[in-house]
Parts: structure tokens; C-alpha cells; sequence
């Protein structure tokens, strides 16, 4: 017979994992220490597993066991889905009229999505949203687990995703970013070859130029930056530049400047992710169809 999981006690285990101890769980839940370790014990009798090592007086952290490194993930997300029961039914209780959730990548959401969802909640001052930014493949996956109505993601193999639809809306040019004092800021277009005596700083979407003839870029870069902050921190003191698609680039920066990347020409389509044979929600219908009248099927 399956095991019949308590919510708290499952939250009791995240806490103490997290928080490496008994004492902080216990903090955290107003709960005493005994009565955590009384609910740890009772799961752990339920999965017929222990999830932490026995303690000594050498450890003074508690550590997982193998098996609860395993159930972690698991227990967060029966946790996580359990909250977002818990917050519809409160929000039908408190007679809202639903709730939307919604997961894009950074691009969209910091320069295109801002306007669009105004314009949307104007027409519905009761709805709830819950607005996720992450990178793409966050974003897929939360589209799989359904913790999202739909997302917003670049481009992805379709063999890779046969579960899911992409409908792409936004067509992004790639260019490079420097500083506004660089000796390429004044030019109005730029091919590959001549970047090659500059600094190049790689990000995330760098991998747009893997297949392209400008990839010996890749090879030849002595840096690798993942977060967009620092990125720009970096670009901002003059450590090098980089290629960016347009909507990734802050709008209107005062210090760094934007360059099309002319030869090679690359584009990075940029769309709405949905689940194949699975509804979506009247509100998801609604501001799916004002981002499509709003920008266009295919820009």
C-alpha cells in the first residue's frame, strides 16, 4: 500500500534538509525540536527508509542518506503542488475570478510582456497572476509539470519536445553589445571576422553562433559570463563585448550600445509554448490572443 503523506511532515523534511539541522527546522516551524524529529521518524516509518545519517558528535550538520537526496525533489514538488491547489481554492473562496500563471524567458519579459499585461489586466481586475522569469529550459519544464498555463521560450528542436507546441512571435536579430566608447560603436553593422582582435565575453544565447561559420568566436573566447547582470557589469567596465539578440539587450542603456551582427545573419525566434491535448484556461486563452493581436503571429 502506497505511503499516505502528511503535507507537514513533508515540509518538516524539506526545512531540516535545508536548513542542515533539527533546531532551525524546528525554529522555523514554532514547532519544538522533539516534535520534529517525532514527524521526521513517523515519515521516515511511512517510507520505510531512513532520509538522514545518524548524527555523532563529529557532525554537526545533518545530512541526507542516499534515499532522501532522492525523495527531495520529489517531496518539494508534492509540496509545490499542493500549495498551488491551496492558493486557487483561496482565491474562489475569496470569489476572485481565477488565477494565471504564466513563465517567460528574461527578454520577453522585461521588454515586451510589461505593456501587454496592462493592457490585460485592465479587462480583468480580479484575476490573479503568477509571472515566472527564467531561462528557456525552465521554462519547458514547468510547461511539462504544469506549474504554468503556458510559457514563453525560444525556439526548441521539436524532436526534443513532441509533447509540446511552440507558436513563434517574436523574430530576434543577434548583434554585439560594447560600450558606447568602443571603437565599434559607431558602426552601423558588423561582420563576424572583425571581431576577432576584440574581448569576446560569452553568454547563454552565444550558442546561437555554434552552427553558423562565425563559431571560431567560441573557441577563441577567454570568458564566460551565465547572469545577465553581471554581464552588462562587465560590458559597463570595459572588459570586452558580446553578442546579444536585440531583445536581450536593455533598452536604451546609457553606456552600452547595440550592433547588428550583419554576416552572419542570425535570428532567434522567440514564441508561446503550449502542452499538446491539454485546454487551457479562459484567462491563458485570453492573453495568448492579446499577445498575438498585440505583435503579430510572426514578426
Amino acid at each position: 500500500m502506497a505511503a499516505d503523506f502528511k503535507i507537514t511532515q513533508l515540509r518538516h523534511f524539506i526545512w531540516v534538509s535545508e536548513l542542515k539541522g533539527f533546531h532551525a527546522a524546528a525554529k522555523k516551524a514554532h514547532r519544538s525540536q522533539p516534535a520534529i524529529s517525532l514527524s521526521i521518524q513517523d515519515l521516515e516509518n511511512k517510507l520505510g527508509e531512513a532520509l538522514f545519517e545518524k548524527r555523532s558528535a563529529r557532525t554537526a550538520k545533518t545530512e541526507l542518506t542516499a534515499f532522501g537526496s532522492d525523495f527531495l525533489p520529489k517531496a518539494k514538488e508534492l509540496v509545490a503542488h499542493h500549495d498551488r491547489i491551496a492558493q486557487d481554492m483561496d482565491l474562489l473562496v475569496r470569489h476572485k475570478t481565477g488565477h494565471l500563471r504564466l513563465a517567460s524567458v528574461p527578454s520577453i519579459a522585461s521588454q515586451v510582456l510589461p505593456d501587454i499585461l496592462v493592457r490585460f489586466m485592465a479587462d480583468a481586475p480580479d484575476l490573479h497572476i503568477s509571472f515566472y522569469d527564467d531561462n528557456s529550459a525552465t521554462v519547458l519544464k514547468m510547461v511539462e509539470r504544469q506549474q504554468v498555463d503556458f510559457g514563453i521560450s525560444n525556439q526548441f528542436y521539436p524532436d526534443d519536445h513532441t509533447d509540446k507546441q511552440f507558436t513563434p512571435i517574436w523574430k530576434d536579430q543577434v548583434g554585439i553589445v560594447c560600450p558606447r566608447d568602443h571603437e565599434l560603436a559607431s558602426r552601423t553593422g558588423l561582420h563576424w571576422e572583425e571581431l576577432h582582435q576584440h574581448r569576446l565575453i560569452t553568454n547563454g544565447t552565444s550558442l546561437l553562433l555554434q552552427q553558423t561559420e562565425a563559431a571560431p568566436l567560441l573557441k577563441g573566447s577567454q570568458f564566460h559570463i551565465s547572469n545577465m547582470i553581471s554581464l552588462i557589469a562587465m560590458l559597463e567596465a570595459g572588459m570586452g563585448i558580446t553578442t546579444l539578440p536585440r531583445l536581450a539587450f536593455p533598452d536604451g542603456h546609457h553606456k552600452l550600445c547595440f550592433i547588428p551582427l550583419v554576416s552572419p545573419d542570425i535570428v532567434r525566434f522567440t514564441g508561446i509554448v503550449t502542452l499538446n491535448n491539454k485546454s487551457l484556461s479562459p484567462p491563458a486563452q485570453s492573453l495568448i490572443q492579446l499577445i498575438l493581436d498585440t505583435t503579430g503571429e510572426h514578426n
